[in-house]
């Protein structure tokens, strides 16, 4: 009954129906006081016990779906991604604790030689043209213009300093904060 009902179902609804009128009829049986209909009820409770079990299973999946399968590969993804999301947080503390040392391990720096991973952040007051260009949603124009400013001025403070400066979009901004480091 409660699979008619979970699935709007008047065909199991009937079938609930059946198995209740069967479940009568092989009670009254077995009270009949006759050995022979006591019998015949007994029989008659333990085939529904099993063809109501045979019937139960064959309905549950349509009754209680599975979910769909899960990804591992995009588990792995986002995993990868909040442990390269730490490298970035962890890093970001050590360029502003001791910017000696970010210069040392060379943190923002991907063009050059080295050992430490800094989850893909870029120094933008250090790093090439090419590496600068490989910043989300950065331009080659844009890129063109953040070297001049930086030439200009020697170097850049913050993620705003430089979408100011620069003249970039407001809407790249949050993806400066996430990727840019500025060593002085």
């Amino acid at each position: 009954m409660y699979a008619a009902v979970r699935r709007g179902s008047a065909g199991l609804g009937a079938t609930a129906a059946g198995y209740g009128i069967g479940l009568g009829m092989a009670l009254m049986l077995t009270n009949a006081g006759d050995l022979a209909a006591g019998a015949l009820g007994g029989f008659m409770m333990v085939m529904l016990w099993i063809a109501g079990t045979v019937h139960a299973f064959s309905v549950r999946p349509s009754v209680f779906p599975r979910p769909g399968p899960h990804s591992r590969q995009n588990e792995y993804a986002i995993h990868v991604a909040k442990y390269r999301r730490m490298l970035r947080e962890d890093a970001r503390r050590i360029v502003t604790e001791d910017p000696a040392l970010a210069h040392e391990l060379r943190i923002g720096r991907p063009d050059l030689p080295r050992t430490y991973d800094d989850g893909g952040l870029v120094d933008v007051n250090h790093a090439p043209s090419d590496i600068l260009a490989t910043l989300p949603g950065i331009t080659t124009e844009q890129v063109e213009r953040i070297v001049r400013r930086r030439g200009d001025q020697g170097g850049f403070v913050s993620a705003e300093e430089l979408a100011v400066d620069a003249d970039l979009p407001p809407d790249l901004l949050p993806h400066l904060i996430e990727y840019a480091i500025f060593l002085p």
